[in-house]
Parts: structure tokens; C-alpha cells; sequence
């Protein structure tokens, strides 16, 4: 008689007593190795965890287990009463509910789904045949580890291929066509909607391709006369002001319909150089009276990175603005400046330096700037002061705008005096009305107090004078690594 060493039940024949360990005892491996040493030999089997069955091959073991799955109450009864090794790994579970230990490895899973699809990342990886050694687990997670590095990989991929389209979009150089392209599809949008005629439609065609051939702006958005008024207007009001400092003459610039959108930086330099023209040590490097339209604007930035200006920048817009709709910001304003040997400087306010995100160094530098040769040598200086300062420009993140004057209050406070190129020609010249109402409105839309300027940073390009051509050529130089001033 042949007694079992498990449960005490006899059996006469020793192949009884096999098929009784099979089938009573499947978790235990070592049932026939108490035999005749046969166990060497025999075949890898591998026991279901929801019911008795005992596979030899690792896939129909899968197939089993999928049957199970795919009857969800004879599963959930399958479950009820699984192995012994399962209920132990469930008793282990930390959450107390009924845990699943996959049969190639020591894993222990929460729910049948997860020990499916666990079992299946085993055969898809080829490691079901080694499954009761430690190094295939080991294995195993390191590729899963490979697998999730390289699907991140895809999607930061993806996410910056996003974000460099939506920059493009934003920068104008995604091929949709420069200033001339945007202003034909602005008219014949007006055509299509009636609003404009065909006779029109026509004249104006043949208005903007003169004035592209001829590189020169139309005029048709200037507003002059602008400083003046503003001197006229302090002189009878805003008494709360003991001092307002104002730039020189400026004429505005506004955005037409061929660069609205993303041509503040080009009207702003118009403006900047309408000021340029009238002033005696400008003269000399600029064509007077002759303001750029700007399409000739981008050729002259080209220009100046041909000419060893900025080399940066100009990888940066591929060496190429014409054609483009390219936003331009306080470098490309400085490498123009250079190449027409104007002297010019970039501050960098990099940081607020005021309470609530606001920017009081940046209001004291530009008093300063306005005020140092207004007042040399007079013991009491005049409430209003037009200087012979040109306007500053002032750049943000996604616009820029020309400074030409401040504002101090009595209580010291300050306010600077911006003109906005997305202002239209309508409300600047609102400022020359002989209605002081009028006006009033005018200014207070051009006043900005430090509580309305509140962007994490701006840079301020200030023209200082006139550059000799062994200056240019140092400066040239020095722009390979260009750098702003940083303040503070």
C-alpha cells in the first residue's frame, strides 16, 4: 500500500497515487519527488488560480484563465474558491479584498482582469517558459520600465511639435504671407462682403503695390501734430501734475490692415524714427522725411544681419522677414538702429520690483531718462517740459508700445504716456480737438500707472546719439553674444 504524505489516503498502484497528487495536490511540486526521482524529467505544469486545473503549457493556461473571465458568476464562484496559495497571498493583501497570484511568478494582482493581462505581458515577452525564475520577473520589469520611457518620449515629442506650430502661428512665420498677401485678403474680404466695391477694391490694389515698389509708407496711417497737442493740453490742465516731461516730436503709427495682428514692433520703430528725422544729429545717417513702409523695414533688418548684427537673431528667423508676418521685438529695433548708425541701448527690466507685480524701477528710469537734460542748470524748472529726448521703446510679452512721456503727480507718484500702434488714427487725433472733454479722454487713454503695467518683464530700447563707423563696427562685434542691460 501506497500512502499519501499530504492527506493519509492509501492507494494499492503507484500510477494511482500520481494521478491522486495531480489532482488533489497541484500546488505542491514535490509530490512525486518522493517516489523514484521521476520529477527531473517530467514536464513544467502550471496550476490555475481560480479552480483546480493543472496545465502543462503556459498558453492554454491563458486560454483557461480567459474562459473564466469571459463567464463572470462561474468566475466570481471560481474565485470563491481558489487555491490555498492564493487565499494565503490574499491575506497579505494590504486592502484585505481577494488577491490573485500569477502562476509564472511571485506577483501578486488584485483582480482577475489584472492577472490576465499580466499573464499576458509573460507570453507576449516570451518569459512564461522561465516563469518560476526570479531574473524573468527582474526582466520583465525593465522592458515594461523601456516601454513607458519610450511612449513619454513619443508624447513630449508630439507636445513640442505642438508647441513649436502654435509659435509659429504666433511669431508669423508659419507661411501664411507677409503684409502684402494679409492686406489683399483684408480688401477682397471687404469686396465679398459689400462693404467695399470692385472700383475700389482696384484703386487700392494699385495704391499699396506703389508704395511697396517704392518702399516708402503711404501715410495713410499717421496722425501728426500728437506732441504738440499733448504740450498744449498740460499747459491749461491736469493740475494735480507738478511736472510732466514729454519726448520730441513723434508722429503715431498705426497698424493698418495689412499687419494688424503682429506689426506693433514695425510701427513703433516708424514712430521712433519720425522723431529721428527732425533732430539735428540724426540728420546725418537718416533720409529725412522718409519713413519705411514696412516691408522696406524687414529688408533693412536683413540687412543688418548680413551686415554680422545679431547672428542669433537671425537664426532664429532663419536669416529671412520679408514675406513673413514675424513678430520683431527689442533686438531686431536694436540691430536696425546700429546698421543706420543710431546709437542705442537695451534695458532689461528681467523682474518686478514692486508690490504686486509691479515694475516702480522701470517709472524712475524713465523719468530719468526724460528729465536729465531738461532741467540742467535751471534752479526751478517748468511744470511742462518738451524735451529733445526721442520716445522710448517699450516691449512686453505679445506687444510693444512707444513711450514719450511721463507724469508726476503730487504725491510723487509717476505715470507714464504711451502711444499705442492698436490705437486707431480716429482716437489719436482726438488729442488735436479744440474740445478740452475731448481731449482729457485722449490723454487718460494714453496714461499708464505702475498698477497697469504689470507683466513679468520689459526691455526699453533708448536711442543716445549717432555712431561713428569705427563705433558701428565694434558694435557688430560686441552683438555676437548681444546682451540687454539687466535691471536690476
Amino acid at each position: 500500500m501506497l500512502t499519501c504524505e499530504f492527506c493519509g489516503e492509501e492507494l494499492v498502484l503507484e500510477e494511482d497515487m500520481k494521478t491522486h497528487l495531480l489532482l488533489s495536490h497541484p500546488e505542491n511540486d514535490m509530490g512525486e519527488q518522493s517516489h523514484d526521482g521521476e520529477a527531473e524529467g517530467r514536464e513544467k505544469r502550471f496550476s490555475c488560480p481560480m479552480c483546480a486545473l493543472v496545465c502543462t503549457d503556459a498558453f492554454i493556461l491563458q486560454e483557461h484563465v480567459e474562459l473564466h473571465l469571459l463567464e463572470e458568476s462561474p468566475a466570481e464562484e471560481a474565485v470563491l474558491g481558489a487555491t490555498s496559495s492564493t487565499e494565503a497571498a490574499s491575506s497579505s493583501n494590504s486592502s484585505g479584498g481577494k488577491s490573485y497570484e500569477c502562476p509564472l511568478c511571485s506577483v501578486v494582482c488584485g483582480d482577475c482582469y489584472s492577472l490576465q493581462e499580466h499573464v499576458e505581458l509573460h507570453l507576449d515577452y516570451g518569459t512564461a517558459t522561465s516563469a518560476v525564475s526570479p531574473g524573468s520577473d527582474l526582466r520583465l520589469a525593465r522592458r515594461l520600465q523601456e516601454e513607458e520611457k519610450q511612449r513619454r518620449k513619443e508624447q513630449e515629442a508630439k507636445r513640442e511639435a505642438e508647441e513649436f506650430k502654435k509659435l509659429q502661428r504666433q511669431f508669423g512665420v508659419n507661411g501664411r504671407g507677409g503684409y502684402r498677401k494679409q492686406m489683399e485678403r483684408t480688401v477682397e474680404k471687404a469686396v465679398s462682403r459689400g462693404v467695399m466695391v470692385h472700383a475700389h477694391f482696384h484703386n487700392k490694389r494699385d495704391e499699396m503695390m506703389e508704395a511697396l515698389a517704392s518702399g516708402v509708407d503711404d501715410g495713410r496711417t499717421r496722425t501728426q501734430g500728437v506732441l504738440g497737442a499733448l504740450y498744449v493740453y498740460y499747459q491749461r490742465e491736469a493740475r494735480d501734475c507738478v511736472h510732466v516731461w514729454l519726448s520730441a516730436d513723434t508722429d503715431h503709427y498705426y497698424s493698418s490692415e495689412g499687419d494688424k495682428g503682429w506689426g506693433c514692433g514695425y510701427r513703433n520703430f516708424q514712430m521712433l524714427l519720425s522723431s529721428l528725422q527732425r533732430m539735428e544729429p540724426y540728420t546725418t545717417c537718416l533720409s529725412e522725411g522718409s519713413v519705411p513702409s514696412i516691408p522696406q523695414v524687414q529688408v533693412l533688418i536683413e540687412g543688418a544681419w548680413r551686415e554680422g548684427l545679431d547672428p542669433q537673431g537671425a537664426t532664429h528667423f532663419n536669416q529671412r522677414l520679408q514675406g513673413t508676418q514675424a513678430w520683431i521685438g527689442a533686438t531686431e529695433i536694436y540691430a536696425l538702429c546700429t546698421s543706420l548708425r543710431v546709437s542705442a541701448r537695451v534695458l532689461d527690466f528681467h523682474q518686478p520690483t514692486g508690490p504686486g507685480d509691479t515694475h516702480p524701477r522701470l517709472f524712475d528710469w524713465v523719468k530719468q531718462y526724460f528729465s536729465q537734460t531738461a532741467t540742467s542748470g535751471a534752479r526751478l524748472p517748468p511744470r511742462v517740459v518738451q524735451t529733445t529726448q526721442p520716445p522710448l521703446y517699450l516691449q512686453h510679452q505679445g506687444h510693444s508700445r512707444s513711450i514719450v512721456g511721463v507724469e508726476q503727480k503730487k504725491n510723487g507718484s509717476l505715470c507714464l504716456l504711451l502711444l499705442d500702434p492698436g490705437c486707431t488714427p480716429g482716437d489719436v487725433r482726438k488729442l488735436l480737438s479744440q474740445d478740452g472733454s475731448t481731449v482729457s479722454t485722449a490723454v487718460c487713454r494714453m496714461r499708464k500707472f505702475p498698477g497697469n503695467l504689470k507683466h513679468r518683464q520689459y526691455q526699453v530700447v533708448a536711442v543716445e546719439g549717432v555712431l561713428t563707423p569705427v563705433e558701428k563696427q565694434t558694435r557688430i562685434l560686441n552683438s555676437r553674444t548681444l546682451q540687454a542691460e539687466r535691471i536690476p
